[in-house]
């Protein structure tokens, strides 16, 4: 699918070549509105002038054809779903197929892993790495591709060696890193850093501030990600194909804070 031009993107930035980098949203960011009305969130958040939206795990319990009345939804906006989030059982022989036939149906590019589970060892981690190489084996026959999520866990060393590091050192280079930036600044790490040192693999970002006296409960840009430097590693070096702003929470209303995050987003990404 063409990706769809930035809304509201200002003549200036176009005129400088500025890419087209569609604006979504985690939906677990309205969790608890998308649990009372689906088709009425995603309508609400198409209404407020987001591009594409990212379905979280729930949904690996629907119906084929639920999943075709969620993407004529999707196609009646305009919008589109170029990733979902999902679990463990996403990735394994027994849930693979299930996952892929969903995600066909929704158009996605990527089945993304949320969470590792328990994970201890290096080895645990390794035998992560080999669950999504084998997954993203069957995924690739279908047009698909697996996609890997960090949180705080990935940065925390193991035997001295941080698992975020394995995971891209082993998973293969088709599989997406989609960068969680504001677990990434939690646990003191650069996401400018990371996304120059992994080339053309950070083709989603999680646009998630983060601030030392208030953790996630920010609005975009009330925390210390320097969301410009972000912007320009990611369309210069990252291969980025859509951003995808996600809020744990914050002083508003779900639907009142996503609003005010996708226009501060555009402020700083223009």
């Amino acid at each position: 699918m063409a990706a769809a031009p930035l809304a509201a993107m200002p003549t200036a930035a176009l005129a400088k070549g500025a890419k087209h980098i569609p604006l979504g949203l985690e939906l677990y960011s309205v969790r608890d509105e998308l649990q009372k009305d689906l088709m009425g969130t995603v309508r609400g958040v198409a209404e407020m002038g987001y591009q594409c939206v990212e379905f979280y795990s729930p949904y690996f319990d629907w119906t084929p054809d639920y999943a075709k009345q969620v993407r004529k939804e999707l196609d009646d906006l305009k919008i589109h779903c170029y990733s979902t989030h999902n679990g463990l059982e996403s990735f394994k022989p027994e849930g693979v197929s299930k996952a892929m036939e969903l995600n066909k149906i929704l158009g996605t590019r990527y089945i993304v892993l949320a969470h590792p589970g328990e994970v201890k060892t290096l080895d645990d981690w390794k035998r992560v790495a080999e669950t999504l190489n084998k997954a993203n084996a069957t995924m690739q026959k279908q047009g698909l591709h697996a996609g890997y999520h960090n949180h705080q866990l990935e940065w925390k060393p193991v035997d001295g060696q941080k698992p975020i590091e394995l995971l891209r050192e082993t998973l293969d280079k088709s599989i997406m890193l989609q960068l969680d930036v504001g677990t990434c600044l939690e646990m003191g790490n650069d996401p400018v850093a990371w996304i120059e040192k992994n080339p053309g693999r950070i083709r989603c970002i999680h646009v998630k501030d983060w601030s030392p006296e208030k953790g996630y409960r920010v609005l975009t840009g009330e925390g210390v990600a320097p969301w410009k430097k972000i912007f320009a590693a990611a369309e210069s070096v990252g291969g980025i194909e859509y951003y995808l702003i996600e809020q744990e929470g914050s002083d508003y209303p779900e639907m009142e804070t996503v609003k005010r995050c996708l226009a501060e987003i555009r402020k700083l990404h223009a």
